[in-house]
């Protein structure tokens, strides 16, 4: 029964998945549906104007995930970072194409946790992630995790394999490595 799962049980549902076993898919995203909702919400809050509903964030992404074939899910962590990615690219394939549309409509925009930096084009944070992720993957992986998956410092750590004070620190590069990209000017 699903009110008896718990965090705990997650390693399980996610090694019966891998092995086909779609019920404990399904009962894995209803465990997990709290977070995907919180992280969710915190993405759309964070878009003015923007269409796309934190129900259909979650659904986009769970359609995402689905699709994978066998993943090697090894925890929670894990699990929510790839749902945190494919939230981030769910929102860039709806800014696309809401730019394709050639309709008026409001440039969807950013608040950031990078340091005064202004609301940001969700188009040039993706732009600026992937020129990142050329330089250095880890750090972009980190900006994910963090930022579009509203992962905690413990839990990035976790999936990376490092310490939460590497990873801090690691945070804090990306993120003014990014104002600086982001720049007017830069």
């Amino acid at each position: 029964m699903l009110a008896a799962e718990s965090l705990d049980d997650a390693g399980l549902l996610l090694a019966s998945w891998r092995e086909g076993d779609l019920s404990a898919r399904d009962r894995l995203f209803a465990l997990f549906y709290p977070e995907l909702k919180r992280a969710a919400a915190a993405m759309v809050r964070r878009e003015p104007g923007l269409s796309l509903s934190t129900g259909d964030l979650i659904n986009e992404a769970v359609a995402r995930l689905i699709t994978l074939d066998r993943i090697a899910w090894t925890d929670r962590a894990h699990f929510l970072a790839l749902a945190a990615r494919m939230m981030r690219r769910a929102l860039i394939d709806h800014a696309r194409h809401r730019k394709a549309l050639k309709r008026a409509h409001h440039r969807v925009e950013l608040t950031t946790r990078i340091p005064d930096a202004p609301n940001l084009d969700l188009e040039e944070l993706n732009g600026a992630l992937e020129r990142l992720a050329v330089i250095d993957r880890e750090r972009a992986d980190i900006v994910e995790m963090r930022y579009f998956g509203g992962m905690e410092i413990a839990d990035v750590a976790l999936v990376l394999g490092l310490s939460e004070s590497t990873v801090k620190r690691r945070w804090n590069a990306a993120r003014l490595w990014l104002l600086e990209a982001l720049a007017p000017d830069g």
